[in-house]
């Protein structure tokens, strides 16, 4: 780590639903003091320990911010399960952003992740200047909706972190190509003790309800990311289920101005822990400055 560089820290803060107080947990990296935020925002099962890797490369030019959306990781899980849902996340993100003093930063999204920044993005006067979306789009395939609906929620229960590493290798395979110890370091970070001792994973199953909730089908964000006016960098994998070929290719001429990564043997999602694509998601907000 670089002498300008800082290690992690671990900060939360409450926001106010509609049915009281939550605490929104976030991990920093970098100078406290700096005004160059990048907000790094992870997908609906995991935790914003999935960036450690991007932070802390990205912490000599970036305060970096990754929170655990509500529900997830330390934040608090929420009193009702009808309030897990993008109206909240939004709030809470907008309550964070403006806790750290700033009235701009960059955007890193996975997934849920993403869809949060779009819909951030496209608002009036946003405080997002650049975006990167990182597999995800304004248009979600019913099909990988009921992939995600099939293992969302069904709270398994493991007696060591191998067993949890064995499962989130299988769940999460399409992350793409990862070493043993980026393996482990997913396991230990997506896992909680047990009441009953052992391990669980660390989100509240009830985040799963919105998918049993009727029938799902297709969402249409198309006029969300028309409104969108920061450069977006979209990341794809190659393989993936949720961001088609020809949404990513769309996404090159309908709304903002937008770069496309696609990753090889890679599908939903790409895990950004891999050292050519922090590289290239680093020089991409260099450049764009």
């Amino acid at each position: 780590m670089s002498e300008n560089k800082t290690s992690m820290t671990e900060r939360d803060f409450l926001n106010l639903g509609l049915y009281g107080f939550h605490k929104i947990a976030y991990t920093q990296w970098g100078k406290s003091h700096n005004k160059r935020v990048l907000v790094c925002v992870h997908g609906l099962t995991r935790t914003g320990r999935d960036f450690d890797a991007l932070a802390e490369n990205l912490s000599d030019i970036y305060r970096v911010a990754c929170p655990d959306v509500a529900g997830r990781g330390q934040s608090d899980w929420l009193l009702q399960a009808s309030e897990y849902g993008y109206p909240l996340y939004l709030n809470d993100m907008a309550t964070m952003i403006a806790r750290m003093g700033v009235s701009e930063v960059d955007w890193v999204g996975t997934s849920m992740g993403g869809l949060i920044g779009m819909m951030l993005a496209a608002q009036p006067n946003s405080p997002i200047r650049k975006l990167v979306i990182n597999d995800v789009g304004p248009f979600i395939p019913k099909a990988a909706l009921e992939r995600i609906g099939d293992y969302v929620g069904s709270n398994p229960h493991f007696e060591t972190i191998d067993e949890a590493e064995a499962y989130l290798r299988n769940v999460h395979a399409p992350f793409g190509p990862l070493t043993d110890d980026q393996w482990r370091h997913l396991a230990e970070t997506s896992v909680r003790r047990g009441e009953k001792g052992g391990l669980d994973l660390h989100y509240d199953p009830a985040i799963a309800d919105a998918f049993k909730q009727g029938d799902l089908d297709d969402v249409d964000l198309w006029p969300v990311w028309n409104q969108i006016k920061c450069p977006v960098l979209v990341i794809r994998g190659q393989d993936s289920d949720l961001l088609s070929a020809d949404t990513a290719s769309r996404m090159l001429t309908d709304g903002p101005d937008a770069e496309l990564l696609e990753i090889a043997d890679t599908g939903h999602a790409p895990a950004l822990m891999d050292e050519d694509q922090i590289k290239f998601i680093r020089n991409w907000l260099e450049d764009s400055n």
